[in-house]
């Protein structure tokens, strides 16, 4: 019994150490140390991330996100430019502490951590006015005359081929968009998220969404943060939890006119 007792006690010891130099090691020491949050975030996704050229500022839903969290950790928040090719390398490579928003996959959780999900999104066609005719559901998209773009590094890049193998895909490569292809013509429909959808066809009224029977792959979206730091993780997590019971997401939603569909 007292062996038994001895080597309890030990075993304790030793988790008690390797929590203490976890949390001694965690970005979330460094962060307040450093008295900085560094974020990824792409620019390039309306109304999650919008990038002002003329200002290299940001707006949008992840920007008052993460400076909400910022504020609350008691540090200031530096926005660090990526893109979606390289958002999960640049969490790797210690570019940043986290991301904004960017949708769960299997292949980005093997490499990469991820926090609780606090939205959904859904996946939708877009094609020209024009078009109506012509694409009035999913299937009327999947046909070798038909080319499908995408945004290379992004979930749709995966779906495109995915939902339509019998079409052509056009990948562009950041920061060229897949809708910019559909406007100069150069593709006859994209996919994205039906959150960006709603302000691509404010933006520009020559875009429809194509009024499928539904949207297809809802995913949930989070925050990619180093996949080894579950001192990190575990914080995010916390916070998010607590502003969701205190309804900042709901008011995040509303400012921006996001809604689960």
């Amino acid at each position: 019994m007292r062996r038994r007792s001895l080597i309890g006690a030990l075993t304790a010891l030793a988790v008690s150490a390797a929590a203490t130099a976890q949390a001694a090691d965690s970005r979330l020491k460094r962060i307040l140390d450093s008295g900085v949050l560094r974020a990824g975030t792409t620019g390039d996704w309306n109304p999650m991330t919008i990038r002002d050229p003329a200002t290299n500022s940001y707006k949008g839903y992840d920007i008052d996100m993460l400076s909400e969290l910022a504020a609350d950790l008691g540090v200031r928040i530096a926005f660090v430019p990526t893109d979606w090719k390289t958002i999960v390398q640049g969490i790797q490579a210690d570019k940043y502490d986290i991301t904004g928003s960017a949708s769960l996959s299997p292949a980005r959780a093997k490499v990469a951590g991820f926090s609780d999900p606090y939205f959904e999104l859904a996946t939708v066609p877009l094609t020209l006015k024009k078009n109506a005719g012509r694409f009035r559901d999913w299937g009327d998209l999947d046909r070798p005359d038909v080319t499908v773009a995408a945004t290379l590094g992004t979930v749709q890049e995966q779906q495109v081929k995915q939902f339509f193998p019998n079409a052509k895909h056009k990948i562009v490569e950041s920061p060229a968009r897949d809708f910019q292809e559909v406007l100069a013509g150069r593709a006859d429909a994209h996919i994205t998220s039906n959150v960006e959808a709603a302000t691509l066809v404010e933006r520009y009224p020559e875009m429809m969404i194509v009024p499928v029977s539904a949207p297809r792959a809802r995913t949930p979206i989070a925050m990619l943060l180093p996949q080894d730091d579950q001192v990190w993780i575990n914080y995010v997590n916390h916070w998010i939890r607590l502003k969701r019971a205190r309804g900042f997401f709901d008011e995040l939603a509303t400012k921006w006119r996001l809604r689960n569909e």
